[in-house]
């Protein structure tokens, strides 16, 4: 609601800017150049409402910033070691997972496993979606569920996990590093101050400093900064659906989602998992089937979608969100506008090798 009220304003004041002669020609039809033969309204409303859908994608959904928040702290001695700590399996009960392994970035890939639930140390699959950790510490929380408040406590989570990492305590964590060459050295240097700096939190300190590092802007973002031929007009377009549709709702602020949390089956029932989401953290009634909206960065590269990746295309997952959380149908020129705007939201970080 508060969404489509400073919607509706913004347009009543680009409205009143119009009709006083105050809107600049200078925005570009979402369809592209207008033909010859148009009258002069219709010219000037095609314009504006460019003009319009430019400011609110600049208001509700924004620049990624350059550096992540938590960064200030941030050594490049504590990214090193974070790196390091990132690809080692050696924190897994049977020496076999590490982070990369269900989330994946060498090579150029996106953060994120290639299947619908990640094999964990013993074998066994997880009930949820790995999700990209690209951009992920701009996340509100972290985990479908939002049970992490913040990069450093999502670190923990997996390690002492019984279907991922499967270590039992944090000790039994420092116990298998201390057993590792040069990881007192790394530490010590990470941590300089720290009269003990082989910790469990410090692990996870270090581990979020690597994760910071990992910004991934896309060519969205060099449309905000003014390039106004960053995006084609097939893009705009899919831009301009994704605001007026009301995705925008969910899918806000500079990750386009990971900013609040939502039911899934909002106006339609969806009956695609048994996964009760918040409701297993908080047990309270109104939270069941409550996940965090996940965020659209690099949606385009990391299929499969949804909480347990139950959906394997994103035109799929794109229909099926407008139907159960907006009551729209789209037809096939709306899904493929949408998806053409969501591939301008695709980035890397800085290259990612694994150290040796």
């Amino acid at each position: 609601m508060r969404y489509r009220l400073l919607a509706g304003a913004i347009s009543l004041a680009f409205l009143l800017a119009a009709a006083a002669g105050l809107v600049p020609g200078h925005g570009a039809s979402p369809e592209g150049p207008l033909a010859s033969g148009h009258s002069s309204l219709h010219v000037q409303e095609k314009l504006m409402n460019w003009d319009i859908i430019f400011l609110q994608a600049r208001i509700y959904l924004g620049r990624l910033p350059a550096i992540m928040p938590g960064s200030e702290a941030d050594t490049p001695e504590r990214v090193a070691l974070g790196k390091k700590l990132y690809f080692d399996r050696c924190i897994s009960i049977n020496k076999n997972k590490s982070c990369h392994d269900c989330h994946l970035l060498t090579q150029g890939r996106a953060g994120a496993d290639v299947t619908p639930t990640s094999q964990g140390a013993t074998g066994i699959s997880g009930k949820r979606n790995a999700p990209t950790v690209i951009n992920a510490g701009f996340q509100f929380t972290q985990f479908w569920d939002g049970r992490a408040h913040d990069l450093m406590e999502q670190a923990k989570g997996p390690i002492l996990n019984p279907i991922e990492m499967a270590l039992r305590t944090p000790e039994e964590v420092i116990g298998c590093l201390r057993k590792e060459k040069g990881y007192f050295e790394a530490f010590r240097r990470a941590f300089p101050g720290d009269s003990d700096p082989v910790s469990f939190d410090n692990l996870a300190r270090a581990i979020a400093a690597f994760e910071r590092t990992l910004v991934a802007p896309g060519r969205f973002d060099r449309l905000l900064d003014g390039q106004k031929n960053a995006l084609s007009s097939q893009e705009k377009r899919g831009l301009t659906k994704f605001i007026q549709y009301h995705c925008v709702e969910c899918h806000g602020g500079v990750t386009v989602g990971g900013q609040l949390y939502k039911i899934i089956g909002l106006r339609r029932p969806y009956s695609g998992t048994d996964d009760l989401g918040r409701y297993e953290i908080t047990q309270k009634v109104e939270d069941r089937f409550v996940f965090k909206v996940p965020m659209l960065r690099n949606v385009t590269r990391t299929a499969p979608y949804f909480n347990a990746g139950q959906v394997f295309t994103l035109e799929e997952a794109v229909t099926l969100m407008a139907w159960h959380q907006l009551d729209r149908r789209l037809t096939a020129g709306d899904i493929t506008d949408l998806i053409a705007f969501l591939r301008t939201l695709e980035g890397n970080p800085p290259r990612v090798e694994e150290p040796h």
